[in-house]
């Protein structure tokens, strides 16, 4: 997404974390500017009280939404009504939904239908169904693990972060190893721009944050059996990277 893009970042307040929204805003800000900032919760639960200076710091609006009948969760509809009319308002480019609930899975797939990209936030909890209906999924364990890393002086500590990451499994190998070949030109050669792009469509949470690394190309070279190349473009003002499978 194009950073001036207007988005609608829609917050479910029963099913998210209120420790980071912070770091939510500032991640949700890489991929346009967040025009609309709700958060959907019944205000009357005490559970619901630690928002409340969050919400003043980052400008989100406070959506009252009481729980009607028991075990029916009203915030979930009052969200998805209030998305369908932002839609159709046409005042935004695109979704950041904000959730670990996989009831928003069809909204998801309803708003890409009609030509929205959809950004979904939420736990590692979160059931793939939700996740695979969004363009880009970002678990906030890792923008947690971001501020803490930044705030850490021990290093004993940051060891103990390093370990809740995600391991580099064979599967997670095989997945890049595809996809360079999917791009590949006929030497293997694959733009590593194109590449993370696809690994994007093709799963959605693939983010090399999970795995400990801020880019895409660090991830590459941890695992080994890549050859990474870097070229200028014609007009010598860009470093290009290149990436294939090494032969």
């Amino acid at each position: 997404m194009e950073s001036d893009n207007k988005l609608a970042v829609l917050i479910d307040g029963d099913n998210i974390p209120s420790a980071h929204v912070k770091e939510m805003m500032e991640e949700i800000a890489k991929y346009g500017n967040p025009t609309i900032k709700r958060i959907y919760g019944d205000w009357t639960k005490p559970s619901l009280a630690r928002w409340k200076n969050m919400l003043l710091e980052n400008a989100i609006t406070p959506v009252q939404q009481y729980a009607y009948t028991q075990g029916k969760n009203a915030t979930d509809s009052a969200m998805i009504i209030d998305a369908m009319d932002i839609l159709y308002s046409g005042k935004v480019n695109g979704f950041c939904l904000v959730s670990s609930d996989s009831d928003f899975t069809r909204l998801a797939t309803r708003l890409r239908e009609a030509g929205m990209t959809v950004i979904g936030i939420g736990e590692k909890k979160t059931p793939d169904p939700f996740i695979v209906a969004c363009d880009k999924f970002i678990y906030v364990e890792i923008l947690k693990n971001q501020n803490e890393t930044r705030e850490l002086a021990v290093p004993s500590d940051k060891r103990s972060k390093k370990a809740e990451l995600d391991k580099i499994t064979p599967k997670v190998v095989q997945l890049i190893s595809s996809t360079i070949s999917d791009l590949a030109d006929e030497d293997g050669w694959a733009f590593l721009g194109d590449v993370g792009n696809l690994l994007q469509k093709k799963q959605p949470n693939f983010d090399s944050r999970n795995y400990g690394f801020e880019k895409l190309t660090p991830l590459i070279k941890s695992i080994g059996g890549f050859e990474i190349e870097q070229r200028e473009n014609q007009r010598g003002r860009f470093t290009l990277v290149y990436v294939r499978i090494s032969p």
